[in-house]
């Protein structure tokens, strides 16, 4: 099966600071599936490093005050368009970003305060029927895919 996946949790150095989240499971997901890495900040045209972002209302801002809102937009859309082109039904996404987060996110005041929410990926991707895995669910996902 095809799944997109948050191209940090691979290792990739796209994180906001240059850093990726490799998941342990990562072995047993590619003997398994066919994994398609995804980083919709960057697909967004946003460099790495950059300043971290927040969802704020209906804007995402970054801790410099400088709204993003329409770089995560594209990024949402172009991620969206890679996971029609591969037939994804499911995305492994980085938890509590302003992107991939899905159900928690960060709070918008740059305090590590988590509320619920969906970041502008995951809420697009979840409009057109993907189901999204956060990191820490993917041990669940894996029983039963």
């Amino acid at each position: 099966m095809n799944i997109l996946i948050s191209a940090c949790l691979l290792g990739v150095n796209c994180r906001y600071n240059a850093t990726g989240k490799m998941i342990p499971e990562l072995e047993e997901l590619i003997s398994k599936h066919l994994l398609i890495p995804i980083c919709p900040e960057q697909l967004g045209g946003l460099s790495t490093p950059r300043s971290p972002a927040e969802i704020r209302g209906e804007s995402v801002i970054n801790k410099d005050s400088v709204d993003l809102t329409a770089e995560f937009i594209r990024g949402a859309e172009e991620s969206l368009k890679l996971a029609k082109i591969y037939n994804c039904k499911f995305a492994i996404l980085k938890e509590r970003s302003p992107s991939c987060g899905s159900g928690k996110i960060y709070g918008g005041t740059f305090s590590k305060t988590i509320v619920d929410g969906d970041g502008f990926t995951a809420k697009l991707l979840k409009e057109n029927g993907i189901k999204i895995i956060g990191e820490t669910e993917i041990r669940n996902f894996l029983k039963n895919y």
